[in-house]
C-alpha cells in the first residue's frame, strides 16, 4: 500500500527503541518496542501490581508504588531513544505550590461522586453539559470528582492538578502538562475545538487554572531528572503519547486504508465504538450514553464505556480462582444466552460480591440465576458480547457510519470465546489483536515523533504486517433471533 511505501521511504533500515509505560487499573508494565521499516516488536521489561488501598476515608491509589514500579521498569528497559507514558483516565493528583503531592489520588470507584451528576445538572442541565463536552454520564468523570472535592482543605491547598500519566511524567521530568486525549475524559474539554470548556467549568465553580497547559501526542515532554537518570542509568527524553490508554490502543488498531471498522478495546473495561473526524453531540447520542473522547491527529473516539472483564476478574477474586483457561473452557460448554445482564449498569462498578450481584440482576429481570462458576462466567461473556453488539449497532446508527468489521484489541483479544461470541452477536467478522495495542500505539507515536513512521495509516499498516491477528467469522447458521430476544430482556440504553 502507499502508506507502507511511505513508512519505509528514506529510512535506510533505521530502527529505534522506545519504552512504553502502560499503567492499568490492576497492573502496570514497561514494554520495550523496536520500530523500523519492517519491524514492530515488543518485549516486556517489567510488570508490577497496581493495588488500590482502602482507607477509612475511602479508596485510594498507591501512586508512589506505581512510580517505583515505573522506575524499576525503566532501569530494566536499558537504553532507549524515548519514553512514553499512558494510563487510565479521569483520576488525578493534586500538588501544592512547591509541586508536592497532596495525598494519595482518589480511586474512580470511590463512592464520593454519588449524587454529583444531579448536583451538576441543577446548574448545567444534562443536555447542555453533553452538547458542550460530549462526554457520557458516568459517576467516575473528573468533573464529578472535582464537585465532590469542593470545600475540602486538600483542594483549597492545591496549586496544580495532574492526571495520572501526567503526574508520572512530572515526577520523571519536572515538566508539567495536560495531555489532550486524557484531558478529554474529564468532561471539561470541548471536543469541537480541543480546548477547555470554560463556560461549563465557570458555571460549576471549577478552576481550570489548576490544569497545566495542554499537550498533544508527539510533543516533547522533557528529559529525565537527575534522580531518575541516575536510577535508570540513562538521560532519556520523554515524548507525549496518547496518554489515555484507549487513545494509544485505537492508534494501533490494525485497520487497512479505507476499511469501515468499529473497535472494541477490551480489558477491565470494554470501550466499543468508532473513530470519527468530528464529535456527535446530538440529544439522541446523549440518551444512548455515548462519549466523544479525543484521539491522535484530531480524531474522535466515539464510544460507549462498558464494564468489561472486570466482571470476570471480580468473580475470580471472590472465588479465589486463578485458572482462567479452565474457567473459559467450562463456560464454553454451558448453553448460551440462558441469562444476560446489562454489563453497562453502574451497579457493577464497585468491587465485592460480584457473583451474587450477577445472580441478583438476573432474578430482577425474571431470568434464571446462574449458580456454578461456569454458568456465571458464561452469563458474563454472553452479556459482554450483547453489550458490544448494542454499542456497535448504536454507534453506526447515531453517527451514520456503517462498518463491515469489528477490531478487538487489548487483553480480551486473547479470549477466544468472547471474540467468537462478539462476532456472533454483531453478525460481522471480528479481527482479534493485537493484545498489546496500548503499548504498541504508545511506541508508534514515539517512533513517528522521531521520523521512523509517517502517518496514522502507515502506523496501522505496520501493525497489520508485523502482529499476529486472528479472524472470527460469525458462526454458520447463527441464530440472530436469539441475540435479539436476549437484548429485549434488558432495558435499552
Amino acid at each position: 500500500m502507499e502508506s507502507a511505501r511511505r513508512a519505509g521511504a528514506g529510512r535506510a533500515g533505521r530502527t529505534g527503541a522506545f519504552a512504553a509505560v502502560d499503567l492499568g487499573a490492576s497492573s502496570g508494565r514497561v514494554m520495550v518496542g523496536r520500530v523500523g521499516p519492517d519491524t514492530l516488536g515488543l518485549a516486556e521489561a517489567h510488570r508490577f501490581p497496581n493495588r488500590p488501598v482502602r482507607l477509612a476515608e475511602g479508596l485510594r491509589w498507591d501512586v508512589l508504588g506505581l512510580y517505583a514500579g515505573v522506575l524499576d521498569g525503566l532501569r530494566a528497559a536499558g537504553g532507549v531513544d524515548s519514553i512514553g507514558i499512558d494510563g487510565w483516565g479521569v483520576d488525578y493528583g493534586l500538588l501544592d505550590g512547591d509541586g508536592r503531592l497532596l495525598g494519595n489520588p482518589v480511586h474512580y470507584r470511590d463512592a464520593r461522586t454519588d449524587g454529583m451528576a444531579q448536583r451538576a445538572w441543577a446548574t448545567v442541565p444534562a443536555e447542555r453539559l453533553y452538547a458542550e463536552t460530549g462526554i457520557q454520564d458516568t459517576p467516575i468523570n473528573t468533573l464529578y470528582q472535582l464537585l465532590a472535592a469542593q470545600g475540602t482543605e486538600q483542594l483549597a491547598a492545591a496549586a496544580r492538578l495532574l492526571l495520572i500519566p501526567d503526574l508520572i511524567t512530572y515526577w520523571l521530568t519536572g515538566e508539567q502538562g495536560t495531555e489532550l486525549t486524557n484531558a478529554s475524559t474529564t468532561q471539561l474539554i470541548d471536543p469541537r475545538t480541543g480546548t477547555w470548556a470554560h463556560t461549563v467549568a465557570g458555571a460549576l465553580g471549577i478552576d481550570l487554572s489548576l490544569f497545566a497547559p495542554l499537550r498533544r501526542p508527539g510533543d516533547p515532554a522533557g528529559r529525565l531528572l537527575a534522580h531518575a537518570a541516575e536510577f535508570t542509568g540513562h538521560e532519556t527524553p520523554v515524548t507525549t503519547v496518547g496518554s489515555h490508554d484507549t487513545a494509544s490502543a485505537v492508534a494501533a488498531v490494525p485497520a487497512t486504508e479505507g476499511e469501515r471498522f468499529a473497535y472494541i478495546c477490551t480489558g477491565t473495561w470494554s470501550l466499543a465504538g468508532l473513530e470519527l473526524h468530528a464529535p456527535v453531540l446530538t440529544e439522541r447520542s446523549r440518551a444512548a450514553n455515548f462519549t466523544n473522547e479525543l484521539g491522535i491527529d484530531g480524531t474522535v473516539r466515539y464510544l460507549r464505556n462498558i464494564t468489561g472483564l472486570w466482571l470476570v476478574q471480580e468473580c475470580m477474586r471472590s472465588w479465589g480462582e486463578s485458572d482462567v483457561v479452565r474457567l473459559l473452557r467450562e463456560a464454553a460448554a454451558v448453553p448460551g444466552l440462558r441469562s444476560v445482564v446489562d454489563a453497562s449498569d453502574p451497579v457493577f462498578l464497585a468491587p465485592g460480591r460480584m457473583p451474587e450481584r450477577i445472580a441478583e440482576a438476573c432474578r430482577a429481570t425474571a431470568q434464571p440465576a446462574p449458580v456454578t462458576r461456569a454458568e456465571i462466567t458464561r452469563c458474563i461473556l454472553d452479556s459482554l458480547a450483547l453489550a458490544h453488539r448494542r454499542a456497535v449497532e448504536d454507534a453506526q446508527r447515531l453517527a451514520d457510519h456503517p462498518v463491515d468489521v469489528v477490531h478487538v484489541v487489548g487483553g480480551g483479544a486473547r479470549n477466544r470465546l468472547l471474540c467468537q461470541l462478539t462476532a456472533d452477536a454483531c453478525g460481522v467478522p471480528v479481527v482479534a489483536g493485537p493484545a498489546e495495542a496500548a503499548a504498541l500505539g504508545n511506541v508508534l507515536v514515539q517512533a513517528r515523533a522521531q521520523g521512523l513512521v509517517d502517518d496514522r495509516a502507515a502506523m496501522r499498516e505496520l501493525v497489520v504486517r508485523t502482529q499476529p491477528l486472528t479472524r472470527y467469522e460469525p458462526t454458520r447458521g447463527r441464530d440472530a433471533g436469539a441475540w435479539e430476544a436476549a437484548a429485549r430482556r434488558l432495558p435499552g440504553p
